[in-house]
């Protein structure tokens, strides 16, 4: 392992003490400020499977066992708690933000009707008008949208822009709880504008060194952007920079 690989296990929690708890869970999104839900694939970032289970364990292999269980109910519950927002968007797959850096992102004003200042598809705008009064299954939502994929493709957007995110199961009575949606703005105190030098520093305190693509390509930021705040950092003596790489500077 390089370096680097050693120094960010450290920092994402892999070596040391595991996970056993929701509130060290919490504590943990808080301190990284985002991840996985699950490694991924080409997706070097901190995940919250890893921090419970190690990072030679791989999850599902043997089935649903207890660190599995864990992290899947964690998911729903954490949100719920006001712990960690959690939907798709890093890379599209399941990811927790802290919430000091989802206030930092959040696009909109924080109040129920955020989505209409949006470009969203009419399947997005229908679930977040369901959704504005109290928290919703998933199943439930599926059923209004009337398409499984058309629904998918919408509560993809919807996470993509952070507008919702999960708050809890609800129990059918049979088979798996479905996810409840809710509105951020419900669960969280967002709004009143972004901090993207915030969101900066701290996904570079995290990666320990990156570049303006991969900054750019976590949020969504155009690559000028993204080299524009960590070029701040650096003046700020926040960060050094070879000329391609940006590299955290420890205060």
């Amino acid at each position: 392992m390089t370096e680097l690989g050693r120094a960010r296990a450290a920092r994402w929690w892999v070596r040391g003490r595991r996970i056993g708890s929701i509130e060290r869970a919490g504590a943990f999104i808080d301190d990284v400020g985002f991840a996985l839900l699950f490694p991924a694939p080409r997706a070097v970032v901190p995940s919250l499977w890893e921090a419970v289970a190690g990072e030679d364990e791989e999850p599902f292999r043997s089935g649903m066992g207890k660190n599995e269980q864990r992290v899947w109910t964690w998911k729903d519950e954490l949100p719920r708690r006001g712990l960690a927002w959690y939907g798709a968007y890093l890379g599209g797959r399941g990811t927790f933000l802290s919430p000091n850096l989802l206030t930092a992102l959040y696009p909109a004003a924080g109040h129920p009707g955020d989505h209409q200042s949006l470009e969203l598809s009419p399947a997005a705008h229908e679930i977040a008008e369901a959704i504005a009064d109290e928290p919703l299954p998933s199943a439930t939502l599926r059923a209004l949208i009337g398409d499984r994929s058309r629904y998918q493709r919408a509560i993809t957007e919807l996470q993509r822009n952070l507008l919702v995110t999960t708050a809890g199961v609800h129990e059918s009575g049979s088979g798996w709880p479905a996810a409840l949606i809710a509105l951020t703005c419900e669960q969280f105190e967002v709004g009143g504008g972004t901090d993207h030098a915030l969101a900066t520093e701290q996904f570079l305190a995290t990666m320990l060194q990156t570049t303006p693509g991969e900054l750019g390509r976590a949020f969504r930021w155009p690559v000028a952007h993204a080299r524009a705040r960590l070029d701040e950092l650096a003046e700020n003596g926040r960060a050094r920079s070879d000329g391609t790489r940006y590299s955290f500077n420890h205060p």
